[in-house]
């Protein structure tokens, strides 16, 4: 059953109900209404005849089976403008008494009834019938039945009208979900990107909103999958292709085989082997699975030791290697293995990337408001082409497909270290200026405030 279904058969019980139960008290509330003022009209003849009544009751021995018989009214009651007309009726419905010209069927129908108590037990009902009490009781029983009548056909045509309204709420409302639905099909049958019409800033338009998001983002993890699959198949394919043709040429030659022949072998299953743990690992961090073995590090040492690492390549091109702090709280819980890994990628390539005589800056400085340890990679590089910022990060780019891929570079390094920064719980961002340089700043908490989510 469809949603507008549904709405419209919950609004429609709850309007035809709402206007039964209306209709119902008001003619319970204006005949309870009428019989109390009928009842309270004729009260002290009542009262009086009920008196007299159980008087001869109690002097007959308890009986009033020779009440007809008897001149029990000798002292007839004091009447008005009208006449009265009396019935007495046996708990067995048998007429013990009947007084007064009306017929017993009229005095029922129009008359007053009270039942007579003796002891706690009925004994007998008396009616009370008069000319005004009649027109009383006819008015009684005719205003009901009118109000009954008029608020019924009123009642129709608000349920008519209701219904209406209902049907068109509940097509209204179920709007936005109708045109919904199509692209959620389209979007289950794999045609990831597709998006539907936002109508509204209400849920539904929020519903459509997040719904366009996903499927982008469906679209683009879709992308990056096929992306993915083939760049892992080029570079595969490279030294699959060097290995095979080395092999072939090796066995095609009747010489003995010299190990020097075997280095290139060698180095592209190394760069195979390389590729392989970095995709791992990179598998591992996106997952969040990497394994973390967190401890208190001062970055400022540990900068300083791959800063060590590193100045024979930086010496080589006459690069000066900067690193400053201008805070002492220099310590925070991090992976040392990993975290050296990320600055030791970013320390590499801002020396690959800087020219002759340039400088490389690292400083760290504290920022108490984030609560974190900014470390920034300077360089007086070439910079980045501002087109290549946004997907720096993304496994397999090159902003210089050339010659990164002549210097060895499988366009992993910097996707590694974002997941591995972000595994504990920090960020990293460039900034970047052709001509100028470029900055790589890093965020790391100074509390391990990460360990739960990645299972250390």
């Amino acid at each position: 059953m469809s949603v507008g279904r549904k709405i419209f058969i919950v609004l429609s019980s709850f309007i035809i109900g709402f206007s039964t139960v209306f209709v119902l008290l008001t003619y319970i509330v204006i005949r309870d209404s009428m019989d109390v003022m009928l009842q309270t009209s004729r009260e002290e003849e009542l009262n009086q005849l009920e008196a007299r009544l159980l008087s001869y009751y109690v002097k007959n021995g308890n009986t009033f089976r020779v009440i007809q018989d008897q001149e029990w009214l000798s002292e007839r009651l004091p009447v008005a403008d009208h006449q009265e007309s009396i019935l007495l009726v046996s708990r067995e419905q048998t007429v013990l008494l009947h007084e007064g010209d009306a017929v017993e069927k009229q005095i029922k129908h129009l008359g007053v009834k009270r039942t007579l108590y003796f002891e706690g037990k009925p004994i007998a009902d008396v009616y009370y019938y008069d000319t005004d009490i009649a027109n009383l009781s006819k008015l009684r029983i005719g205003t009901p039945t009118s109000i009954i009548i008029l608020l019924g056909g009123g009642t129709i045509l608000f349920v008519l009208l209701s219904l209406g309204a209902a049907y068109w709420i509940s097509r209204r409302l179920t709007a936005p979900l109708r045109k919904l639905v199509p692209a959620i099909e389209r979007l289950g049958q794999g045609e990831y990107g597709i998006q539907a019409p936002v109508t509204s800033e209400d849920e539904y338009g929020k519903v459509a909103v997040a719904f366009n998001g996903m499927s982008s983002r469906l679209e683009q993890s879709e992308m990056v999958r096929r992306n993915l699959v083939a760049d892992v198949a080029h570079e595969l394919r490279t030294p699959l292709t060097i290995v095979r043709g080395k092999l072939d040429l090796l066995q095609q030659s009747v010489q003995p085989i010299q190990p020097e022949l075997l280095l290139p072998i060698q180095d592209e299953l190394i760069r195979l082997t390389r590729l392989v743990g970095d995709l791992h690992q990179l598998s591992l961090a996106e997952a969040k699975q990497l394994p973390l073995v967190r401890k208190p590090t001062d970055m400022l040492d540990l900068l300083g030791q791959i800063q060590e690492r590193i100045e024979p390549d930086a010496d080589a091109k006459n690069l000066t290697l900067r690193l400053t702090s201008a805070t002492e709280h220099t310590s925070v819980p991090v992976d040392p293995s990993r975290i050296t890994q990320v600055f030791l990628n970013l320390f590499i390539n801002a020396v690959r990337y800087t020219p002759q005589d340039g400088l490389v800056h690292i400083t760290l400085q504290e920022e108490p408001a984030s609560g974190m340890l900014r470390i920034d990679i300077r360089d007086t590089g070439p910079g980045i082409d501002a087109q290549h910022l946004p997907y720096l990060f993304d496994r397999f780019y090159r902003a210089d497909e050339a010659r990164a891929r002549h210097q060895g570079g499988m366009g992993l390094g910097l996707a590694i270290a974002k997941e591995f920064i972000v595994s504990h719980g920090g960020t990293i961002q460039v900034e970047s200026q052709q001509g100028q340089g470029t900055t790589f700043t890093v965020r790391l908490p100074y509390h391990d405030s990460d360990q739960q989510s990645h299972g250390i």
